[in-house]
């Protein structure tokens, strides 16, 4: 048996800032995102997958994961994040699979589109679109919150989202799964992530109307509430460096978790074996409620 609380690393973590957004690379500790601790089982086999903000924390863990189980998958990450993004593409090909790396801002409309037409071609189909790339600053003062910050975390966060599901819907069949990350933050806001939280009650709105709206067509549409995740959106703005050394401790497992956590969720919600969920929020928050 394998205690919850300690399983993963449960000390503090050093203040270390960065420039957004951010490269896991360079953390202390590296997010565990399953490089060798996932062990797949063919879950996901012939199928091929899209991963927006593929390079790092949780939609690291899920691309790794996704290659582990028998997936082609191809990332999205922004251009700085290139050297990370290489670490993913090499543990998926050493599974055997292909991976297909797609660089590029989605806050650009025509990118948030070009991106999945770009996966189609490579991967030569498309089953599964994990919306997952996030933008988060934090702000304690709703005065101080600018134009630009508000405008860049809409269109990573929810209008990217729109327009990549748009451009998928010409080759998403019957069985094919869509999976947006939310956040507790969409059901339990905190006082500096207004912009943000706003965002991901969006997304998880965004789940319950297209499972309905999709379900007739066979498409599954679900979600994933991640609580305090150790990924680089934390340190490069997403929380303020104060609040780093005790990162996660106040959930009632009283640590942060890895993206490596969530990735057995990512995978059910994308394979066969998740056939009859749809319109659903997970939850990975280390016991706080998002009900």
């Amino acid at each position: 048996m394998n205690n919850p609380i300690n399983k993963y690393f449960n000390e503090s973590f050093d203040k270390q800032p960065q420039e957004y957004p951010g490269i896991q690379s360079k953390m202390t500790p590296v997010p565990d995102c399953g490089e060798t601790s996932y062990k797949g089982a063919d879950k996901l086999k012939g199928k091929k997958a899209l991963i927006t903000g593929g390079d790092s924390g949780i939609g690291r863990a899920a691309a790794v994961a996704y290659g582990k189980e028998g997936a082609d998958v191809a990332i999205n990450y922004h251009p700085d994040e290139q050297s990370d993004a290489e670490e993913v593409k090499a543990v998926i090909e050493a599974a055997g699979q292909k991976c297909e790396l797609i660089p590029g801002d989605l806050r650009d409309k025509q990118f948030a589109i070009d991106v999945v037409e770009k996966a189609h071609e490579a991967l030569g189909g498309l089953d599964i679109l994990v919306l997952n790339a996030g933008m988060q600053q934090y702000e304690y003062d709703i005065e101080n919150l600018n134009e630009q910050q508000l405008r860049d975390t809409f269109e990573v966060n929810v209008f990217s989202n729109v327009f990549s599901i748009q451009a998928a819907m010409k080759y998403l069949k019957p069985g094919a799964s869509i999976i947006i990350t939310s956040s507790i933050q969409g059901v339990k806001p905190s006082l500096q992530l207004v912009d943000y939280a706003m965002t991901k009650s969006c997304n998880i709105s965004m789940t319950k109307s297209l499972a309905a709206q999709l379900g007739p067509k066979g498409i599954r549409v679900n979600s994933v509430a991640p609580g305090p995740i150790w990924t680089p959106l934390q340190i490069c703005g997403g929380q303020h460096q104060d609040k780093i050394p005790d990162f996660g401790k106040k959930e009632p497992l009283q640590r942060a978790g890895q993206p490596v956590e969530l990735a057995d969720v990512y995978v059910l919600l994308a394979s066969d074996n998740a056939s009859y969920i749809t319109g659903q929020v997970y939850g990975v928050t280390g016991g706080s409620p998002i009900n």
